[in-house]
């Protein structure tokens, strides 16, 4: 999110968590419900004290019986408070619980479905910080602030209309302090204290994403003795930190201190007693008047007092809430009107151009044709848009221009069920959930027997693995055992094997695998071409003239394509690069293609 996003006007960011949280209206309107109840029975206690007063301070005998009906009310009073404020509370928790969880479902699901451009462009901490912090920071805002927004409404309103019949003047007199805590109000809301706010939320995410990559890049960081960089790095963010939120509480802090100190018991007391003790010395009213001021002037203050003292989070609450917004209005992958179906799985890319960003290509005019039954190899040096070719075939981006067909339909004909139905995909970069090695491989085909299982272990050559885990299949990854990057590639390679697609896209998919392993992947490759479309991104020789066909892609260009034996005999690009890792392998090193 941009700083301008952050320091979006109020009104603006209210509108915004209204539209977000509107589904919810009838869960709001129950927690109001019940805590209006409760505060308003909370008053109960508190006017049977001042009536028992003034009872007492009667010259009149004293009414035993009206004394006891009196008592008894103000502990019904207490008693319906307690209930009614715990039933508000509950209800306002399992409300949040609810909310919290639908908010990170649809912007899981609104992740899943974004150009890859736009994730591109994010760093992993800001997400991880958007679906964790600002959706747990939605918190008060749901839980705490309907009730206290009423009980700072209701309570007061109630105590008013009360003191009002007692004595208007001390009524006025008794408001002082709610009045003067009510116009330090809009200094929290002035621009610049709404900047400070905003660069608050900035530093703290800029500290989230430095610890994220920090802990990520630790064993890089080990190796190469980037320490000291990767240090200093999380220092200057911190210290960034340090500045802004000295700055932030520097304005804060004043304007906080004079509400804390106008909405205090003592400052309260003091002003009510002040301005009684002139009107009782004055005639203007009776002493036994005092005690309901002395008492309800409390109530008056104490819901604004609690509401102040949540204003913050109140604020960060709403600030939240509109960058959770900001994501999921982010426009997904469009979906046909009148999905196509595809006729059989020929893949074909025509004059195909992506960019990330405007007037920056990544691919350029790509033509390439992926028949049935075969494998295809691309290779290339780093950077030269492999990652990005593949991702356009199981349609995690459009293309900017061009376009990718399946069996005769653009994929942007085809529904994004089908297309799954049709396209499977590894990536080098393999995500496993923590749940068990079965149902990571049947993720899938969740009704997959476990045979069928078994069978797709044994393919991609982790079968054996699995068994040697304490739990074998059941075994669950992250808790039972850790899988190497090896290891986790081969289970995300079984998975794609039972998904038994027409269409398998492999992105370095045994980049982390020895030799052996990348013989049985390749032996089950000979196996799936029979009746799938393969391509693979290749970077070990042998793996590239085992394929049918390859495409050597340099700077988002296809400069050749062929069969592996044609391009060595052309004596180009292709062939430098063999003789390079030939050359590599002689001298002990190694090169990928």
């Amino acid at each position: 999110m941009t700083d301008t996003e952050l320091a979006e006007p109020p009104d603006d960011e209210g509108r915004r968590a209204a539209g977000l949280l509107r589904p919810y209206a009838g869960g709001f309107a129950a927690v109001i419900v019940l805590q209006v109840i409760g505060a308003v029975a909370g008053l109960a206690p508190l006017l049977a004290v001042v009536e028992v007063g003034r009872v007492l301070l009667a010259p009149d005998p004293v009414d035993h019986g009206h004394v006891r009906l009196v008592v008894a009310a103000g502990a019904i009073g207490l008693l319906a408070k307690l209930l009614f404020t715990a039933a508000a509370a509950g209800v306002g928790h399992l409300l949040d619980g609810r909310v919290q969880l639908a908010l990170r479902r649809q912007l899981a699901a609104r992740l899943g479905r974004v150009p890859i451009g736009w994730l591109s462009r994010r760093r992993s901490g800001e997400l991880a910080k958007l679906v964790g912090e600002d959706v747990g920071a939605v918190h008060p805002f749901i839980a705490h602030t309907p009730g206290e927004l009423a009980s700072a409404f209701v309570v007061p309103l109630v105590s008013l209309v009360y003191l009002f019949t007692v004595d208007w003047r001390l009524t006025l007199i008794t408001l002082i302090p709610v009045v003067a805590a009510v116009a330090l109000v809009p200094l929290m809301m002035t621009p610049a204290r709404l900047r400070e706010q905003a660069d608050f939320d900035t530093a703290m995410t800029r500290i989230a994403i430095s610890v994220l990559e920090f802990v990520q890049g630790i064993a890089v960081v080990k190796a190469f003795g980037g320490g000291e960089r990767a240090h200093r790095e999380f220092r200057v963010a911190a210290d960034d930190f340090v500045a802004v939120f000295h700055r932030w509480v520097h304005g804060i802090s004043p304007i906080a201190a004079g509400m804390q100190l106008v909405l205090s018991p003592p400052f309260v007391l003091l002003t009510v007693l002040t301005g009684g003790v002139a009107l009782i010395s004055g005639g203007g009213t009776a002493p036994a008047d005092l005690l309901p001021f002395l008492l309800l002037g409390l109530g008056l203050t104490a819901p604004v007092a609690a509401l102040g003292h949540g204003f913050d989070e109140l604020q960060a609450a709403r600030r939240a809430v509109g960058r959770i917004r900001d994501v999921l209005a982010v426009p997904p992958l469009p979906e046909p009107a009148n999905p196509a179906v595809p006729h059989g799985h020929r893949v074909e890319l025509r004059d195909v151009r992506f960019a990330y960003e405007p007037g920056r290509d990544v691919l350029r005019g790509i033509d390439l044709v992926l028949e049935p039954g075969t494998v295809t190899a691309l290779v290339g040096p780093s950077g030269s848009g492999k990652s990005t070719l593949v991702q356009l075939l199981p349609r995690f981006a459009d293309p900017t221009s061009g376009s990718v067909r399946l069996g005769g339909v653009d994929l942007r004909e085809l529904d994004s069920r089908e297309l799954y139905r049709q396209v499977s995909f590894v990536f080098q970069d393999v995500r496993l959930l923590r749940a068990s090695v079965a149902d990571n491989i049947a993720l899938a085909v969740p009704d997959a027997g476990p045979e069928e299982v078994v069978r797709a272990a044994r393919l991609a050559n982790v079968h054996d693995r699995v068994l040697e885990l304490p739990r074998g299949y059941e075994t669950v990854i992250g808790e039972d055992a850790r899988l190497s990057g090896g290891e986790a590639q081969r289970v995300a390679l079984a998975r794609a094997l039972l998904a038994d697609t027409p269409v398998l896209v492999l992105d370095e998919a045994t980049s982390f695998a020895d030799p052996r392993t990348e013989q049985a992947v390749r032996r089950a490759l000979d196996t799936l071409r029979e009746d799938r479309t393969v391509l693979v991104i290749a970077h070990r020789p042998e793996t590239v003239l085992g394929a049918d066909a390859v495409a050597v892609l340099e700077d988002g260009v296809i400069v050749e394509h062929g069969r592996p034996d044609e391009l060595l005999d052309r004596d180009g690009r292709f062939a430098a690069i063999w003789r390079s890792r030939q050359a590599a392998d002689s001298a002990g090193g190694g090169q990928r293609l």
